[in-house]
């Protein structure tokens, strides 16, 4: 079936193969279908690690003296 997504080729090591295969026999979806839902969660992960560092830098430069209070946001 043709299929106008963008499409890459990937090697795996023959563990990770096989539980991917496994997934997708239980879920009753494509591997491929199973790989492209595991790599979207990886990158929300990943994303999720990458705000953490960049709130927790904040953070540390956070100074309670200068912030404005609710009533001053909302004026």
């Amino acid at each position: 079936m043709p299929t106008k997504n963008p499409r890459i080729n990937i090697a795996l090591e023959e563990p990770v193969y096989a539980i991917i295969e496994e997934l997708a026999r239980l879920k009753g979806m494509s591997m491929s279908m199973v790989t492209r839902e595991l790599i979207k969660e990886a990158i929300e992960i990943e994303e999720d690690v990458l705000l953490t560092s960049f709130a927790e830098e904040r953070e540390k430069s956070f100074n309670k003296t200068q912030a404005l209070s609710h009533d001053e946001v909302w004026e």
